[in-house]
Formats: structure tokens, sequence, C-alpha cells
């Protein structure tokens, strides 16, 4: 009698331990998910209703698939390469449509393209203008090692 309470007692208790194991790393994934939402938040200093709305966008995507993300990526950087440029109307039409057939940009001869887009986004971010925007860019550029 003392050996079926033991069993199934141990047997309960494996068999909560097994069902707690998914909920555990559900938790703990969900827990990574939000830490890397709210580093990405804080990065891009988002605050109130911005805030909230990256959050619950960021938390809802559990596994982004890259082809996704490629393309609003894609559409960001040739966003700013043409603020940047200052195009409007017919001329911005066409440099983004341009701009975003192109594929994938090869590694060849685009560090330089890369490096000026992710400055200018930086730029955008910090919501800087004029010289203090100028003198941004310049830093930011020759911190990749190659003269301006």
């Amino acid at each position: 009698m003392r050996r079926t309470i033991a069993s199934v007692t141990l047997g309960a208790a494996v068999a909560l331990l097994l069902t707690q194991a998914p909920l555990a790393l559900a938790t703990n994934s969900q827990q990574a998910k939000m830490k890397e939402c709210n580093a990405e938040a804080s990065s891009k200093s988002l605050k109130g209703d911005e805030r909230k709305s990256f959050m619950s966008d960021c938390l809802s995507h559990q596994a982004p698939s890259s082809t996704g993300n490629s393309q609003q990526d894609k559409m960001k950087s040739c966003n700013a390469e043409a603020n940047t440029k200052s195009l409007k109307g017919d001329e911005r039409k066409s440099f983004m449509s341009d701009c975003l057939s192109h594929q994938a940009p090869s590694s060849t001869g685009n560090s330089q393209q890369d490096k000026m887009k992710s400055c200018n986004a930086e730029a955008n971010t910090k919501s800087l203008k004029g010289d203090e925007r100028k003198s941004f860019m310049k830093t930011c550029l020759s911190a990749s090692g190659k003269p301006n």
C-alpha cells in the first residue's frame, strides 16, 4: 500500500513538473522578447503612445520573418535617403520606385551607402537639424574608418 501511494505521489509530481516546464520556457521566451522590445524602444527614445504602439507591435510578432522586415527596413532607409536629398513630387516618386525595386544590395561598394543610411536613421531618431546634424553626420561617417 505504501509503495502504491509513493508511486502515485511520485507520478503526480513528475506529471506536474512536465506540464510546468513548457510554461516556464514560454514565460522566459516572453520575458526575453519583452526585454528585447523594451531595449529597442528605449534606444529609439519612444515615449507615451508611440512607445505603447511600438511595444504592442513588437510583442505581437513572435518570430519576425526576415522577408517581412527587410521590405519595411528598405522602405525606411529609402524614405530617409529621399528626405536627406529633399526630394519632392515626381522626383521623389521616381527615386522611391528605383530605390525599392533594387533587390538586397550586395556588400560590394555599398558599405559607405549603408553607413550613410544608418547615420541618417540615427540622426533622424535624435531629431538633429542644421549644423548639429551636419556635425553628427561628419563624425558618424568618419567613425567607419574611411575618409569622407
